[in-house]
């Protein structure tokens, strides 16, 4: 007997890019203004908390679980590392080791070590983004600076350099917003880009 074939369909996944930026554009958007201290110092990183945990931490995770999926090295390193970052911030200041409000961070020299470790990979990811498009190359730039700002100010004792960072931080997560943008509109859009990537090809 002949043993008949049936096709099988490709499973399609959605572009899962738009969704863990939205969650680091967010997350990183309402740090940052505790760290520029924008809107005063009655705001403390327990606003950002419940954003880090389950948006920022978990989506950013489960974002990158769908890059690995969809074979995208670069995003799916991105997404969960940051998705982890966030998750990893959300337990330091849960469990007592970040003080509440921001100028406690100035100082911090075990907090100004986790940022600095977390510069030197942003670093290593900024070098795979200046492969993959303008908008993608200048966000982790914004980022790497970001992350500069706010180690030299948990290192060096520096309000000032954890304000730089906090508006550093502030354009980042304007960054991001943009690169969500640009994904979700280009889906909607028949595969079209409608905002600008600036690819480098």
């Amino acid at each position: 007997m002949a043993q008949v074939e049936t096709a099988t369909k490709p499973v399609v996944i959605a572009n899962p890019g738009p969704l863990g930026l939205s969650g680091f554009g967010l997350t990183t958007l309402v740090l940052s203004l505790v760290n520029s201290n924008l809107l005063g110092s009655n705001l403390g990183i327990t606003t950002a908390l419940p954003l880090a945990l389950a948006f920022g931490g978990g989506a950013q995770v489960l974002a990158g679980m769908w890059e690995f999926r969809t074979g995208n090295t670069f995003g799916a390193t991105a997404f969960t590392s940051y998705g982890a970052f966030w998750i990893a911030v959300y337990f330091l200041a849960t469990g007592g080791y970040l003080d509440s409000k921001a100028a406690n961070f100035v100082g911090n020299s075990g907090f100004g070590i986790f940022l600095l470790a977390w510069t030197i990979f942003t670093l290593v990811m900024t070098l795979g983004a200046l492969r993959v498009n303008g908008a993608t190359a200048s966000l982790f730039v914004l980022l790497l600076l970001t992350f500069a700002a706010l180690t030299g100010g948990a290192l060096g004792s520096s309000s000032t350099l954890t304000n730089v960072g906090g508006y550093l931080g502030i354009v980042t997560a304007l960054n991001a917003f943009y690169n969500a943008a640009a994904g979700v509109l280009k889906d909607v859009s028949g595969g079209k880009d409608v905002l600008p990537v600036f690819p480098f090809r």
